[in-house]
């Protein structure tokens, strides 16, 4: 396929070529793996810059995006793209194997460098999804710092550089410029940009920007980061967001109101639901709402069908049209797997690239994933436009990158996002908190205080 690039896409490539080290945070769907492709293409073939490239992506994106885009575009035919992927010895073997870009998941960023040592042989390092880096406690971030001076050319990509807030971007810029913009370690840059926010005598919980902060970090990166928004430069289908409530039935919604108001919930005689803190009962809670619950042994306990027949209502709605579906627990996926075994339909579950492909080549008709698992860089809008999220997480960054699977350039129809959530439960505080754009488990914690205190005063 030829390769016509947008305005920005060019633009994006010529910053590439001509900066050493760039961070591109733009928008799902902008073409982030093609942009950086052809700018090392360019730079390895051309003017003879770079020897030896590493990619350091999610698991799934490293098995199969880097290598399909290769192969997908005319002038890129030239580039040897080798996955270093499985076993101790395949990937030696890879590293081994003559090529011009390794692609690395990021699970094996620690081994990397361990094996090299002081013989670090990538001029370039491209860290696909840079937000995966934002910890600065991170031993994949603590490795890559050690070899940092041996790298001459560092580049970033991701649509979410803070989910989480502002204090999400030190590790990531420090490891594209070794700390010149945003102070040299951590502290300094909470020090000089953040007050504390939430905080006993002895330990601050969170920090909250100081007035200006925002404005002037923005500056300070604005000539080693390009940031770009999918809506000001494609036009995509309209996108549907759809809340489709459930209601539990009484027996469920007693047990419900129980684990939420006691911490504790009674199965059987033999069988308790303990949830000790706030943090595990909103695990709990939502588990439940999705139909079933752990208990201390990781057994499963079912509870309910609700949501379950709820998503079977969606599928037969859809009168064979693919469905993209998104589970938040193993159980919900065991439970979806039995439900839709009785239909007839094509389900397969994403965990390799020949379920990416199969799914783009229209032979599933219901792909069950993990939004961890297909959150980064995967394109499967050619597979289909509708979305069910089955259970949510309080993840805005997994939430905004699952969805942008589909929803994204080369999508042809309208994409259609349902939301199971059953109401009046911890299912509405989830949602409610990815349409702010708020997500903290804070969040999620104080709305469940809030819930459990309306109950008890009641």
């Amino acid at each position: 396929m030829k390769f016509v690039p947008h305005d920005y896409q060019r633009y994006c490539v010529n910053r590439l070529v001509s900066e050493e080290n760039l961070g591109l945070f733009l928008d799902m769907g902008l073409g982030k793996t093609v942009i950086t492709l052809t700018a090392m293409n360019d730079l390895r073939y051309n003017r003879f810059k770079v020897r030896k490239v590493l990619v350091i992506a999610p698991k799934k994106v490293a098995e199969d995006t880097w290598t399909r885009e290769a192969e997908k575009w005319e002038h890129l035919k030239l580039l040897r793209v080798i996955p270093v992927l499985g076993s101790q010895i395949k990937r030696i073997k890879a590293l081994n194997t003559p090529g011009d870009i390794y692609v690395l998941s990021r699970d094996n960023v620690q081994w990397l460098v361990d094996y090299y040592r002081n013989s670090w042989p990538f001029d370039t390092v491209i860290i696909d999804e840079l937000s995966s880096f934002k910890n600065p406690s991170a031993k994949r971030f603590k490795k890559l710092c050690l070899v940092r001076p041996h790298i001459k050319r560092m580049i970033g990509l991701t649509g979410t550089p803070a989910p989480n807030g502002l204090m999400d971007l030190w590790a990531q810029v420090f490891l594209l410029d070794s700390g010149q913009r945003l102070e040299t370690t951590v502290t300094a840059y909470r020090v000089r940009y953040f007050d504390p926010d939430k905080r006993t005598r002895e330990r601050v919980f969170s920090y909250m920007p100081k007035i200006g902060a925002e404005e002037l970090i923005n500056e300070k990166l604005k000539d080693i980061c390009i940031s770009l928004s999918a809506k000001d430069y494609l036009t995509l289908p309209e996108r549907i967001d759809n809340v489709r409530y459930v209601k539990l039935d009484s027996k469920s919604q007693e047990r419900y109101d129980e684990l939420q108001r006691e911490m504790l919930l009674e199965i059987d005689d033999t069988t308790t639901i303990d949830a000790g803190t706030a943090a595990v009962l909103s695990n709990k809670l939502l588990q439940l709402c999705n139909g079933a619950i752990y208990d201390e042994n990781r057994n499963v306990i079912e509870i309910h069908d609700n949501k379950v027949e709820a998503f079977m209502e969606i599928a037969e709605a859809a009168q064979g049209k693919p469905i993209l579906v998104f589970y938040n627990f193993q159980h919900d996926l065991a439970r979806l797997q039995k439900a839709l075994s009785k239909t007839g339909l094509r389900v397969s579950e994403l965990k390799n690239p020949k379920s990416i492909e199969d799914w783009n080549n229209k032979k599933i008709d219901v792909l069950l994933a993990h939004p961890a698992s297909a959150a980064y860089g995967l394109n499967l809008q050619a597979g289909g436009n509708i979305i069910v999220w089955f259970g949510l997480n309080w993840s805005l960054e997994l939430y905004q990158q699952a969805n942008a699977r589909l929803y994204r350039q080369g999508q042809t129809e309208s994409v259609i996002i349902h939301h199971l959530v059953v109401a009046g439960t911890m299912d509405e505080d989830v949602m409610a908190a990815l349409e702010n754009k708020r997500v903290t488990q804070d969040d999620l914690l104080n709305a469940l205080k809030a819930r459990i205190e309306s109950i008890r005063a009641a």
